[in-house]
């Protein structure tokens, strides 16, 4: 009788990709589908039937590019690590990706469970200094134990039905976090544009992506509301163990700027060369790389740091605006779609100073800011709250999949004795 365990390489057949010469045009575009692992990781189930890009037949035969059969197995196995499916179509795939055929002893859904099972096994196998990867022998090397081919047909039915489901609750879950963030949006950039009063008197803005302001408001340039400037180029050269805190892209993500990621400069040249570079309590930070609406207040623990290129200070206008005002515009649609039209047509992504001196804001008066901001931050936080409860209830239905598939795979699950 065949032995029913050891090494992956006995269980079936273990095939790495590649990519054709991107320079032949006779390659592409053809009717071969070509995974890589970015289409492996927008899947939303366990099966592929489609690919981003497809390759010619002369390319296959040209650039020797292995096809799966159907039923095969795909796992990506250059970071993202551990990203599998089932491939419907013959498939063929780039080097970023490894395929199984599963030999006649082994259920090719069953297989894909029993790989899931150990994706965190296999991202810990993998090796590198350039870019982390799993090795076709360490893949191979995998040891692996297969009941019998019903017996494996029988938990990959169960498992589909099994995760179908959870996969159901997640995908609501991930539908209720869509519109809360939908909601919250909406929310924040009414307030910011129309105020909170509905029987407010209205007049025309002038401004056709900015509609209808309360009539009492004031349509002014950004600039006049706010200062703005980019944090500067430091080389590494001048950063030190310890000193004044260089604020990096990862200290700005949450309400308040944190110390995550920074490097330090020596407090000398802190505070002298980029003295005027430091930041202050009520200080606003936004990221210059993204338009994700993720502004960061400076708070005690960052106050006197310095933020680094790429990170745009906005330090509101005393007697003009209010930084919770302010910290919620910046967040509004109406600020990110300004972003987005100056951007139009550019092939850079990153914006600055000189994109923010050419924006428009609605500005109400001080109270009415202060009024609009205290409303804003205890809706947005009833949002935040069940956005939250959300992302949790996902957290939770992940690990119940991914334990249930380990039980099942291992035999750990009474129903399928």
């Amino acid at each position: 009788m065949k032995p029913s365990s050891g090494a992956l390489r006995y269980f079936g057949r273990i095939r790495n990709g590649t990519t054709p010469a991107s320079g032949e045009a006779d390659y592409w575009d053809g009717d071969v589908l070509w995974a890589t692992p970015e289409d492996l990781g927008k899947l939303k189930g366990d099966r592929i039937s489609q690919t981003k890009r497809k390759v010619t037949e002369k390319a296959v035969a040209e650039s020797n590019l292995s096809v799966l059969p159907p039923g095969s197995v795909l796992i990506s196995t250059r970071a993202p690590i551990g990203h599998m499916a089932i491939n419907d179509l013959p498939m063929a795939f780039n080097q970023g990706c490894r395929g199984i055929i599963p030999g006649d002893r082994v259920h090719g859904p069953f297989l894909y469970y029993l790989l899931k099972s150990r994706a965190p096994e296999l991202n810990a196998m993998a090796n590198g200094t350039t870019f982390v990867e799993l090795s076709r022998d360490e893949l191979a090397a995998v040891p692996v134990k297969f009941p019998e081919l019903e017996t494996q047909r029988r938990i990959a039915r169960f498992l589909d039905e099994k995760t179908a489901r959870i996969d159901g609750l997640i995908e609501k879950k991930r539908a209720l976090l869509d519109r809360l963030a939908e909601k919250r949006q909406a929310l924040i950039t009414r307030a910011v544009t129309k105020g909170l009063n509905p029987d407010a008197p209205m007049r025309d803005s002038g401004i056709d992506w900015l509609g209808e302001i309360p009539a009492h408001w004031e349509v002014v340039p950004l600039k006049r509301a706010v200062r703005y400037q980019e944090g500067p180029g430091i080389m590494a050269v001048d950063f030190r163990d310890e000193g004044v805190a260089l604020l990096r892209v990862a200290s700005v993500g949450g309400r308040y700027a944190t110390l995550d990621g920074v490097n330090y400069l020596d407090p000398e040249m802190a505070n002298g060369k980029w003295a005027h570079f430091q930041t202050e309590l009520g200080d606003l930070l936004i990221s210059a790389s993204a338009t994700s609406g993720i502004v960061s207040e400076v708070s005690e623990e960052t106050v006197g740091c310095i933020p680094y290129t790429g990170i745009i200070r906005i330090n509101p206008l005393k007697d003009e605006t209010t930084t919770d005002f302010v910290r919620h515009l910046l967040v509004s649609d109406v600020f990110l779609s300004q972003i987005d039209q100056l951007k139009a047509g550019s092939t850079i992504q990153h914006f600055g100073p000189y994109h923010l001196g050419l924006m428009t804001i609605a500005k109400p008066p001080l109270e009415e800011q202060a009024a609009i901001a205290l409303f804003l931050d205890t809706e947005v936080l009833q949002l935040e709250k069940q956005e939250s409860a959300a992302k949790r209830s996902i957290e939770l239905l992940t690990e119940y999949r991914a334990a249930t598939i380990t039980n099942a795979v291992t035999g750990r699950v009474a129903e399928l004795q």
